[in-house]
C-alpha cells in the first residue's frame, strides 16, 4: 500500500528536503503541501492523506491547534509532528491533540520514515528520549511494587530495560552485554510490547501522572 502524505511546514527549504527523502521511498507519495495551518486543514479535507507531517511553529496558528482541527474533521488521518521542539510539554500537547508521533527535525531520515510507517499502520512512534523517561518512570513503579510488574520479562530483557532507562544507545548496551545491536533492538521491541508502554493511551496516562497535561 502506498502511504499518501501531506506536508505542512512554512519553510520551503524544509519541504524541499522532505521531498528529497520521501520521493525516494516506493511506498510513499506526497499528495499535497501547505505553508500555513489553514492551508493544511483545507488540504487534509480535500486529499484525505494517510499521514500528515505537521510543523508546530506555523504562522497563523500552532500545529497543536491545527492537529486538533484536522483530527476532528478527518480522524482517519494520522499526524506526525516534525519540529525543532524536543521538550515534554510540546510532545504531550501534540499527543493530547491527537498526534500519532513526534520527530525532531534533527532526527535521521530513517527515524522519520519509521515514524511515518508506524503511524500509517495505526501505531504510535515513540522517540528514544521519551522512551527513556517512560522506562525510568516504569522502573520506579516496579521497585515500589517489588518488581512484580517485571514478571513477564526475561532476566536479559530486564538488564536491557535498565540500561535503556540510563539512556544508553543500542550499540553501548550491546557492548556491555556482549551481544549484537540487532539483538538489543529485538529485546527493546519485546520489552515495549510486553510492558505496553508504547501505546498512545499509556503515554497520556504517564503525562497526566507527571502533571504535564491535565486529565
Amino acid at each position: 500500500m502506498t502511504i499518501r502524505l501531506l506536508l505542512i511546514d512554512d519553510h520551503a527549504v524544509v519541504r524541499s528536503g522532505l521531498r528529497m527523502i520521501l520521493e525516494g521511498e516506493s511506498d510513499m507519495h506526497i499528495a499535497a503541501e501547505a505553508e500555513t495551518a489553514a492551508e493544511g486543514i483545507a488540504a487534509a479535507a480535500k486529499h484525505q492523506p494517510d499521514v500528515i507531517l505537521m510543523d508546530i511553529g506555523l504562522p497563523d496558528m500552532s500545529g497543536i491547534e491545527a492537529t486538533q482541527k484536522i483530527k476532528q474533521a478527518t480522524p482517519a488521518c494520522a499526524i506526525v509532528a516534525l519540529t525543532i521542539h524536543e521538550d515534554q510539554e510540546y510532545f504531550f500537547k501534540m499527543l493530547e491533540a491527537g498526534a500519532s508521533g513526534y520527530v525532531p527535525k534533527r532526527a535521521a531520515p530513517e527515524e522519520l520514515l519509521n515514524a511515518i510507517r508506524t503511524a500509517a499502520a495505526g501505531g504510535v512512534y515513540l522517540f528514544p528520549s521519551l522512551a527513556k523517561l517512560l522506562v525510568k518512570d516504569f522502573l520506579t513503579m516496579a521497585d515500589e511494587r517489588g518488581d512484580e510488574m517485571l514478571d513477564g520479562l526475561t532476566e536479559r530483557e530486564q538488564e536491557v530495560l535498565r540500561w535503556i532507562a540510563d539512556g544508553l544507545p543500542n550499540t553501548e548496551i550491546a557492548n556491555r552485554l556482549s551481544i549484537s545491536p540487532k539483538t538489543v533492538s529485538r529485546h527493546r521491541e519485546n520489552i515495549m510490547s510486553k510492558l505496553n508502554i508504547h501505546s498512545r493511551s499509556e503515554l497520556v496516562r504517564y503525562a497526566i501522572r507527571k502533571g504535564i497535561i491535565k486529565a
